[in-house]
């Protein structure tokens, strides 16, 4: 989705039509045509960490949808300087909504009339930015993690930004991301899925 092309995951139930949107990027009409063609009903608005390309229209997402802005609070101040990233990068700016929920590590999310308490679980893995999260579910026929701009396929992100730490985020990916089952399938913040495997035996910057 968008300039950046950030990879936005849009969960939903097939019966009942409730959602979760992770990481909804900076293109507003192209997320909000894929909810509408399947009359969906978004909960809630779930975010990686506070840059611009994975948050930008989550304002307008929200007031369309009635749904949920979910970001940790180390993020916050990140976020309210929204448009002081897009200005760096000499895109339009972006308007800013409040925030409904902190995030926090070990958060669940679920949908409603399924019986399935824990769907989503937060993992906080600070180091691309302070308050940078996972979000794991072991609900689909792999386990599955949205790995946000953390972990890439054989890279990791960016740590020369604002609130980036190299050796936090490499804590995070070993500590947190590396015991999650080797067979966890991994949708990155950008660019191809991978797995933690694969990460675990080929990621030169992060090894096992």
């Amino acid at each position: 989705m968008g300039s950046f092309a950030c990879n936005c995951s849009l969960i939903y139930d097939d019966n009942t039509k409730e959602a979760i949107i992770i990481d909804p990027g900076n293109d507003f009409n192209n997320i909000l045509s894929k909810v509408k063609a399947r009359s969906l009903n978004v909960k809630y608005l779930l975010h990686t960490h506070a840059h611009f390309d994975h948050i930008g229209c989550s304002k307008c997402l929200k007031d369309e949808l009635n749904a949920k802005i979910l970001l940790h609070r180390c993020d916050e101040n990140l976020y309210q300087a929204l448009n002081q990233q897009t200005s760096m990068f000499n895109m339009p700016p972006s308007e800013i909504g409040s925030i409904d929920t902190y995030l926090e590590d070990e958060m669940d999310f679920s949908l409603e009339n399924t019986k399935l308490k824990s769907f989503i679980k937060t993992i906080f893995t600070p180091g691309h930015t302070e308050g940078s999260c996972c979000f794991y579910t072991e609900e689909f026929e792999s386990p599955m993690l949205f790995s946000g701009d953390t972990l890439f396929q054989n890279s990791i992100g960016r740590t020369d930004l604002p609130g980036g730490d190299f050796d936090t985020i490499k804590k995070s990916i070993k500590s947190r991301l590396y015991d999650l089952p080797e067979e966890t399938q991994v949708i990155t913040g950008h660019g191809p899925m991978t797995s933690i495997a694969n990460e675990k035996k080929f990621n030169p910057f992060v090894s096992a």
